[in-house]
Formats: C-alpha cells, sequence, structure tokens
C-alpha cells in the first residue's frame, strides 16, 4: 500500500465515523418524534447545529450523542428506542442507550434528564424541555442561551472548546454575560480574555 492509498483509507475511515454519529443521531431522533416522546439534543451535537446555522465550515465533530429526556418519559423512550435497536444500560450513573447488544459505552446515547443535575455539584440543573427550539430539518436542540448555561455549567475542556465554538461565529460573546449568574459570567468573561489574548 502506497502512502496515497493509505491517506485514502484513513480518510474514509474518518468519514465513517462521522457518519455513524450523524446516523445515530438521526435514528435516535427519529425513533422519539415517532412515539411522540419529548427530546432535545444536547452536548457536542447541539453545538455544532448551531454553529452550522451560521458556519458549517467551522462545525466540530464528535462521537457523542447526547439527549436531553424528561425523566418520566424515560421508559417511553426505552420502548420507542429499543424497537430501533438501542439497548438501554445504566453505566456510572448514567443512563445510556447503547447503539446495538453488542456496542461499547462510547458507541451510545447519553441521557441528560431534564431540570435535573447533571452532576451533584453543579450549580445549574439541565436546562427544561421548554428551553429547547427547532432550528434546522426538523431537529429539535437545546436553546442556545441554555446550551450556553450547561456548557458553562460543566466547564470541561471539551465543554470549553464548544464554547469557543459558538464565540468564534458570533452566537455567544460579551452579549451573554448580563443574563448569567456571576460565576458563569466569569467563566464565560475569562473564555472570552483568552480569546482576545
Amino acid at each position: 500500500m502506497n502512502a496515497v492509498e493509505s491517506n485514502a483509507s484513513v480518510l474514509e475511515r474518518m468519514a465513517r465515523v462521522v457518519e455513524k454519529v450523524k446516523d445515530r443521531l438521526l435514528r435516535v431522533a427519529a425513533a422519539l418524534e415517532k412515539a411522540g416522546v419529548p427530546y432535545a439534543v444536547a452536548g457536542g451535537n447541539a453545538v455544532a447545529a448551531w454553529v452550522a446555522t451560521v458556519d458549517e465550515m467551522a462545525v466540530r465533530n464528535t462521537r457523542d450523542v447526547d439527549v436531553l429526556l424528561n425523566r418520566r418519559d424515560l421508559e417511553r423512550a426505552k420502548q420507542a428506542l429499543e424497537a430501533a435497536g438501542f439497548v438501554l444500560e445504566h453505566v456510572a450513573g448514567v443512563d445510556l442507550f447503547l447503539d446495538g447488544a453488542t456496542a461499547k459505552a462510547p458507541d451510545a446515547v447519553r441521557v441528560v434528564f431534564a431540570g435535573e443535575k447533571v452532576r451533584p455539584e453543579y450549580e445549574l440543573a439541565a436546562p427544561g424541555m421548554d428551553q429547547t427550539e427547532i432550528i434546522a430539518e426538523g431537529l429539535r436542540v437545546i436553546a442556545l442561551d441554555a446550551l450556553l448555561r450547561m456548557k458553562l455549567t460543566s466547564f470541561r475542556r471539551k465543554d470549553q472548546v464548544h464554547l469557543l465554538d459558538l464565540i468564534g461565529v458570533g452566537l455567544v460573546g460579551e452579549k451573554n454575560l448580563a443574563d448569567l449568574p456571576p460565576a458563569l459570567a466569569d467563566r464565560l468573561r475569562e473564555l472570552l480574555q483568552d480569546r482576545l489574548g
């Protein structure tokens, strides 16, 4: 195998991974929509969807698929997603829908419960289902302001990168500072200063 063939093989694998995540996300959304289960895309895919509304070339791929659900709808979601080939597992305190019986956690859909803290130490709970909107092709995602608060609350390295993506396309900026609790405003201010510095 020469270098050109090897590069093509790597690029094909990269493209397959992106397609697998996209397929998983669309299958979950379609199954929940069909069953009438309220949901919203969360996490990195929600960030990517928002970024794509401004600049598709600025979209960052992610392998994570996160979905916001009401806890009371978990059983209905389980039935809908099992019919689509997913398997509900509870792993390390997190509810996951594995993409098939032999799948591992990276090939799963992580459940975030609306109105509940993702971690006990977090300042804010996840948004409610009233803080979602359809932004493209019928895909329901967490509203931008709510997504901003979630990312600032978590503030792990990947959350900071996602926030920088939102800042980079102009969806988030100084205009958001006044609407945030002081601790979250400080985090956003830090990112804004780092980006300028």
